[in-house]
């Protein structure tokens, strides 16, 4: 295991959503880049953007308390990047990079309509602190592409091509790991599976048996017995008489 170096405390947590949050004081309208964002509650959907007072959008959302947080695809990473680094003072970042403005449904802040997704927010308290102010909202209603809908209604923010920041860097989302609870979720054995198995296995078993007996020698043919002699007539298989000796023959 590698061994961990300790150093002081840093702003180091990846990876974060580059969100393109658009905004507007009624008169001028805005898109600038955050990364300090997150959900804060489920129900009611509460969420927050860390901005630092000097951003020229900070005045923006002051003044009217809303704004939209643009999830950012892949396509639009130069755009989210250049954003984030130069201020909507001096120039109109919408008109630069061609970005299309819709109209919200609850507040009065554009979107964006290349971005796959955008949260709309109203801004219920401000933190202070050191470098960022935290603006808290809810979450008044969520805008999505119909392309991203099945037609059961189920979302698939996977087809999005989401980017994601970490360290410095924007990464695209890619291979899906698992689904939230996949590690606790039972697994259902088939059944079928083992019954064709057993199948299977009878199978092999009658056709063993069958070339086993195919394989036994054939059992030798038992031996003709021997036929027995005909019989003949009375005396046939009597010797032969002898024959009598005659005078001349003898002393």
């Amino acid at each position: 295991m590698a061994k961990k170096l300790v150093w002081k405390g840093g702003a180091l947590l990846a990876p974060v959503p580059p969100v393109m949050v658009t905004c507007s004081d009624g008169e001028r309208d805005n898109v600038f880049t955050v990364a300090w964002t997150g959900l804060i509650n489920t129900v009611p959907p509460k969420t927050y953007i860390s901005v630092r007072p000097s951003r020229y959008s900070y005045g923006l959302i002051k003044k009217s308390g809303e704004f939209a947080l643009n999830l950012t695809p892949s396509s639009l990473v130069s755009a989210c990047d250049w954003c984030g680094i130069h201020t909507g003072r001096k120039s109109d970042k919408f008109k630069r990079f061609s970005l299309e403005k819709v109209p919200a449904s609850e507040i009065g802040v554009p979107l964006i309509a290349q971005c796959p997704m955008a949260l709309e927010c109203r801004v219920f308290d401000v933190i202070e602190m050191e470098t960022h102010h935290m603006f808290l909202a809810d979450i008044v209603a969520v805008d999505v592409d119909e392309e991203l809908v099945d037609g059961d209604g189920r979302l698939h923010l996977e087809r999005a091509g989401l980017c994601a920041f970490a360290h410095g860097e924007y990464f695209r989302l890619g291979e899906s790991l698992g689904k939230f609870g996949f590690s606790v979720r039972k697994k259902h054995k088939s059944k079928a599976p083992a019954k064709a198995s057993k199948t299977a296995k009878a199978s092999k078993t009658a056709k063993a048996s069958k070339t086993a007996k195919a394989s036994k020698p054939a059992k030798a043919s038992k031996p003709a017995k021997a036929s027995k002699p005909a019989k003949t007539s009375e005396g046939a298989m009597k010797s032969p008489k002898k024959k009598k000796r005659t005078a001349s023959g003898g002393k």
